[in-house]
C-alpha cells in the first residue's frame, strides 16, 4: 500500500473533524461571521510567508532536476502571484495590504509554522513532504466535501470553495502525494511510522488553525 494510503488512513477522523469544525461549516453554508473569516485572511497571508519557505528547503533538498524545478515553481507562484491575490481577497473583507502587514502572528500559527519550517530544515525531503501535505492535500479535501452541498450565497466564501477544487490546486496535491510516495517506496516500518508522526502533528495544527480562526487568539501580554 502507498504510503499516502497509510497516512489518509490514520489521519481522517482528524480530517473529518475538521468539516465538522464551526468555522469550516460556515464556510460551507455560508453562515460565517465575516468577522471570524477576516481572521483567517490575517492570519493565513502570514503562514504563505513561511509555507514559501518551506518549499525554498525543498528546492534545496530534492533529489532530481524536475523535482527542483516544480518545487521552484511553486516558490515563485506563492511569492509574485499567491500572495498579491491574498491581498486582493483580503480587500473584499476590508482588510488593506498595510493591515496584512501589520498583523501579528497569533500562537497557534507561530507553532505550526515554526514545526513546518523546523521539520523542512532538519529533516529530509520526505519529512518535508509529510509535514506540508495536511495544508495541501488536506484544503483539497475539505474543499471537495464542501463542493458536494449547495453552494454558499455570500459569493467571498463560494470562490474560497473553488479556489482549492480547481485543477490547479488538485493537480498540485497529486504530485506532492506522487512524489512523497516515489522517495518512500521500499521505506522501513520506522521511517513509516516517523513521518506518520509528522503528518499528525500538520493535521492536528490545520484543526487547531480552524479554531484559532474561530475563537480569536492573544499572546498573554495582551490580554
Amino acid at each position: 500500500m502507498a504510503l499516502t494510503d497509510d497516512l489518509f488512513a490514520v489521519a481522517r477522523p482528524l480530517w473529518d473533524r475538521q468539516l465538522a469544525h464551526p468555522f469550516v461549516r460556515g464556510i460551507g453554508d455560508g453562515s460565517l461571521p465575516a468577522e471570524r473569516f477576516a481572521r483567517w485572511v490575517r492570519q493565513d497571508y502570514l503562514y504563505l510567508k513561511d509555507y514559501a519557505r518551506v518549499f525554498a528547503w525543498a528546492v534545496a533538498k530534492a533529489d532530481r532536476l524536475e523535482s527542483m524545478g516544480w518545487y521552484a515553481g511553486v516558490l515563485h507562484l506563492t511569492l509574485n502571484t499567491e500572495i498579491g491575490l491574498h491581498r486582493a481577497y483580503a480587500e473584499r473583507f476590508g482588510i488593506s495590504a498595510e493591515a496584512l502587514e501589520a498583523t501579528r502572528m497569533w500562537p497557534t500559527n507561530r507553532a505550526y509554522t515554526d514545526f513546518l519550517v523546523r521539520t523542512a530544515a532538519d529533516g529530509d525531503m520526505a519529512d518535508l513532504l509529510a509535514a506540508l501535505l495536511p495544508c495541501a492535500w488536506g484544503y483539497v479535501y475539505i474543499a471537495q466535501q464542501l463542493a458536494r452541498g449547495k453552494p454558499p450565497a455570500d459569493q467571498r466564501y463560494a470562490d474560497w470553495i473553488a479556489q482549492y477544487v480547481s485543477r490547479e490546486f488538485v493537480q498540485a496535491a497529486e504530485w506532492l502525494k506522487a512524489e512523497l510516495n516515489r522517495l518512500t517506496a521500499g521505506a522501513t516500518p520506522e521511517k513509516r511510522a516517523r513521518l506518520g508522526e509528522i503528518f499528525l502533528v500538520s493535521s492536528r495544527y490545520e484543526w487547531l488553525f480552524w479554531e484559532m480562526c474561530w475563537t480569536g487568539e492573544q499572546w498573554p501580554e495582551e490580554q
